[in-house]
Parts: C-alpha cells; sequence; structure tokens
C-alpha cells in the first residue's frame, strides 16, 4: 500500500480495489487481525471527513438508502443549535427484525471492530458523548467480546434488541432504547433533530457503519473505485431460498441479479423469481434477472436494494402461496397503534390466503388491490406501506398465476 494526501485531510491509504471490503480481515477477526488488515483508525478533522463521507456517495445500508453524509450533518447541525449540555447520540442499529436477513449478525460476529471504527469515527466528528450499540442476541457475545479488547470503545453502551420485525424502525430503536418498547412512534420531528431522550439523535445501521470505518481510512474516491456511480461501494446481501448457496456476500452494488445467482449456483431456467428487499420488498421475475442491483435497475420492479435481501423462488413453487405466507406473517407482526395494521393488514391476510387457495381468486385480487388503495399512506409507520408494497408486486408478476388459480389450474406446490 501507498500512502498520499490530500489539501485539507489526513493522509489516506490507498488500498487495493475489490469486492471484499467490509468481510476483508477474515472470520471473527480480533483487533490485533483488524489492525493488520486495515491499519489505525486516523483522527480525522470533522470537516475532512464529512466531506470524504459526502464524496463517497454511501448510502444507508439498513433499507431505507438516504445519504449517509445528510443524516450526520442534519445531527450536527441541530445539536450546534442547541444549548450545552444537550450533546447529540449516536445509535449503530444491529437488530435485524427481517427474517430473511442475517448480514447484520453475519458482520458482527466477524468485523464487529471494523463496526466500531465508524461508529467512534461519527462519534468523534459529531461530538456525540452517548454512543450505543443495539443489537440482536445472536450478536451480543462477539461485540462485548471486541469492545473488551480495546480501550477506546468503552464507552459504548450496548443494548439487546427486540426480535420482531418492526423493531429494527429508527424510531421503535429509539423507543425501544428510552422507553422499553420497541414499536415505531408516529413522529412530526425527525430523530436528527429530537431522538432519544430529546436529544438530536443519529441511528445509522451497522453495515453503514463498517463503511465509513472505511472511509475514513481510505477516503471517498476509494470508495467510489468499486460499484455503481449512482450508489457506489459495495454491500452486503443475504442470499436465501431454493438455491444451492445460501448466506451472506460481499458484492460490488452494480452487480446484476444473475451474476449474483449464478455464483450461487442457481441453473438457468431453475428459478421463477426472486424477492428482493425482503418482506416489504418486491418480486423480480426470472425474465428480468439482468437488472443491475441499484436503485434505477430496480425501480421499474417497485424495489430497492433496501437491506440486501434476495430471496429466491424455484420455478416449481408457487409464488401466490409463499407471498401469502409472509403477508399473513406481516399482519401479525404490526404496532397496533392504527386502523391500517390493526384491520387493513388482517383483511389483506386473509384475501390474499384466498387467492393462493383457489377459493375466488379474481375476486380476491380485486379485493386486495382496493383495500391496498385504503390503506397506503394511512399508517402511522410504514410497515403498510411494505406490505402493499409486496402484494402488489406479486398480483403483477405472478399475474399468469392469478389466473391460473381463478381457473382451479395452478399445479404448483407451497
Amino acid at each position: 500500500m501507498t500512502m498520499t494526501s490530500e489539501p485539507g485531510t489526513a493522509p489516506i491509504v490507498q488500498a487495493p480495489a475489490g469486492t471484499q471490503r467490509v468481510l476483508a480481515a477474515g472470520a471473527e477477526a480480533d483487533h490485533e487481525a483488524h489492525l493488520r488488515t486495515f491499519g489505525p483508525l486516523p483522527l480525522r478533522d470533522p470537516g475532512a471527513l464529512l466531506a470524504q463521507l459526502e464524496a463517497s456517495g454511501l448510502t444507508g445500508r439498513g433499507g431505507a438508502g438516504f445519504p449517509a453524509w445528510r443524516k450526520l450533518a442534519a445531527t450536527g447541525e441541530a445539536a450546534a443549535g442547541r444549548r450545552r449540555g444537550r450533546a447529540p447520540i449516536l445509535i449503530a442499529n444491529g437488530s435485524e427484525g427481517e427474517p430473511l436477513s442475517w448480514k447484520d449478525e453475519v458482520l458482527l460476529q466477524n468485523a464487529p471492530h471494523l463496526v466500531i471504527d465508524g461508529m467512534l469515527t461519527a462519534a468523534r466528528t459529531l461530538g456525540a458523548r452517548n454512543v450505543l450499540l443495539y443489537v440482536g442476541s445472536g450478536s451480543l457475545a462477539a461485540v462485548e467480546r471486541a469492545i473488551g479488547e480495546r480501550a477506546d470503545a468503552r464507552g459504548i453502551e450496548v443494548v439487546e434488541a427486540a426480535d420482531s420485525f418492526i423493531a429494527g424502525e429508527a424510531s421503535a430503536v429509539v423507543n425501544a432504547i428510552e422507553n422499553d418498547d420497541p414499536r415505531p412512534i408516529d413522529r412530526t420531528v425527525r430523530l436528527s433533530e429530537s431522538g432519544l431522550r430529546g436529544r438530536p439523535t443519529l441511528v445509522h445501521n451497522v453495515e453503514t457503519m463498517a463503511h465509513l470505518g472505511l472511509i475514513a481510512r481510505f477516503g471517498g474516491a476509494w470508495f467510489r473505485s468499486v460499484g455503481s456511480p449512482e450508489d457506489p461501494g459495495t454491500r452486503l446481501i443475504t442470499l436465501s431460498g431454493d438455491i444451492p448457496r445460501t448466506g451472506v456476500f460481499e458484492i460490488a452494488t452494480d452487480a446484476t441479479l444473475d451474476s449474483v445467482l449464478r455464483a450461487a449456483g442457481l441453473q438457468p431456467g431453475s428459478a421463477s423469481a426472486a424477492l428482493i428487499g425482503g418482506y416489504h420488498g418486491a418480486w423480480v421475475p426470472a425474465s428480468s434477472f439482468g437488472t443491475p442491483l441499484t436503485p434505477s435497475g430496480l425501480e421499474p420492479f417497485g424495489a430497492q436494494p433496501g437491506a440486501g435481501i434476495v430471496h429466491v423462488l424455484s420455478d416449481q413453487r408457487c409464488g401466490l402461496r409463499a407471498t401469502a405466507d409472509i403477508v399473513e406473517y406481516l399482519a401479525g407482526q404490526t404496532a397496533g397503534q392504527c386502523g391500517p395494521c390493526m384491520f387493513g393488514l388482517p383483511t389483506l391476510a386473509t384475501r390474499f390466503t384466498a387467492l393462493a387457495r383457489g377459493q375466488a381468486a379474481a375476486e380476491s385480487a380485486a379485493e386486495l388491490r382496493r383495500v391496498s388503495g385504503l390503506i397506503v399512506g394511512r399508517g402511522a409507520c410504514h410497515h403498510p406501506d411494505g406490505t402493499v408494497r409486496l402484494i402488489r408486486s406479486a398480483l403483477d408478476v405472478f399475474a399468469r398465476d392469478v389466473r391460473a388459480h381463478a381457473g382451479g389450474r395452478c399445479t404448483r406446490r407451497p
């Protein structure tokens, strides 16, 4: 490696480009192995770090895909306008309530120090005095061991996350930490302005933090050297379903869906669709597997890269039945705080189950579209909207199956 410097910044180590980045240190790397792989964490001037983060184009890896630098800058600006003693709070979110995702747990078990690096860098940039790591039970031992290995991380507070689908939403994370109630809050003020304990609060996914730890070392241009110009870098994906190799993979953001599936051993013609983005995502038909996993590439299908979930459906399985199971699950995972969740989602689940079973299939499909239109945009959180997105996608992608069910002709297995 060679070292160069840019005007007004600390030296940047120019590391070799490649798609093995956040997982480069190897399985369950301790702090010494982490330092051998990535080198020490530089102490950057907050303004220089924010500039590098903006130049990198890093977007959040928790699902929303919002520019990482904007959230950090907004929290910092809100904190600057507060009186003394109201320092901002930083929360790294590794709760991962989505059943089809386990990339955050893999990251925290194998590269916890990179996550910690990103947290410490963001905290210094913000001037945050309270730094919390919100993680599921499967990651607790790994992160506590990692924190114990380094003196600079002793101030990080680890909080065990609730095990529910909606517990990972940002306001639910804050609500769980503050009130032991892991449900989203219907908010009119951004968390960056008033979050935990009424203080400006930055909530970033743990993978976002890991990438931030790399950008602090290598700079924005290095991060952009891989991936799509519109959404640069690499991302972790969880690959599951009817495919020979399942697991967590680190890919360039401009990788096509078919290239990922071929690398995992999928035979051409053996899948009918893939669910992108998880239970709040959308189906992409096999005829469009050449699509790049970028926001613009997935937009025609109503999908987004989201939290990096790719779930493959065999051509022998019924997409309507697979979707009905998910919708039923989502109807049982509500916060119970608004009409769309309390009444709308159970109705959608009942109707979709009827469609999947061939019970008045045409009428059920029409009713699903009607009720979906009444629900979308009216929930206290985004849970109803995400469920509607999945339903509409299934009705479009599996339209042939809807007709087959209406005629009693579906021969695919559940």
